[in-house]
């Protein structure tokens, strides 16, 4: 009878070291998934703007030439800007991307080897900007004005153009620059 119950028992120590073990597992289990569910949050984030700044390296202006905003009427000078120019793929494709700021006086200039419809987009820009279109006489076309920095929405020339003009937002309005009115440029 005595060893019955050792048996009986034994056996019931056993289901407690049985039970311990599966409780053990369990939550590992848990912490195991809850660690790896964290990283896999953080890698599929759709990234911000906090983000692209913390983790970009911010392109520096460099000048390459002059641009005069003229008035259609009389041709006088309306403003003048210094410019980056954009004159190939990779260039145009990066723009104005992850500029911090950009001063007043600065805008960048990108050239096309041929007129037509162009539409610009926002994507990883993350100051507002007015972006002017401008066709193959330099004849500014279209404005748009106050883009909506990080967004992914066309912003369509309107016609052919040659030549697109990014300045800060706000720029066209403070000198009085509008659609009709023409550009001037030099290469340095």
């Amino acid at each position: 009878m005595a060893q019955k119950a050792n048996v009986k028992k034994n056996n019931s120590n056993n289901y407690l070291k049985y039970i311990l073990i599966a409780l053990i597992v369990i939550i590992a289990g848990y912490f195991t998934f809850d660690y790896f569910k964290d990283k896999n949050e953080n890698k599929y984030k759709v990234k911000t703007s906090e983000d692209l700044l913390n983790n970009v390296k911010e392109p520096q202006f460099v000048k390459q030439g002059e641009l005069e905003f003229l008035k259609k009427d009389n041709k006088n000078v309306i403003s003048k800007i210094d410019i980056e120019i954009a004159d190939d793929d990779a260039k145009s494709q990066q723009g104005l991307m992850y500029r911090k700021s950009m001063e007043e006086n600065r805008g960048m200039l990108f050239i096309f080897l041929k007129p037509a419809v162009h539409a610009f987009w926002m994507k990883n820009t993350l100051i507002s900007l007015d972006i002017i279109f401008i066709d193959e006489n330099k004849k500014i076309i279209k404005i748009h004005k106050h883009t909506t920095p990080l967004s992914t929405k066309d912003l369509p020339s309107g016609g052919p153009t040659l030549y697109v003009v990014e300045v800060n937002a706000g720029y066209t309005d403070k000198y009085g620059i509008s659609e009709g009115d023409f550009v001037n440029f030099t290469k340095q």
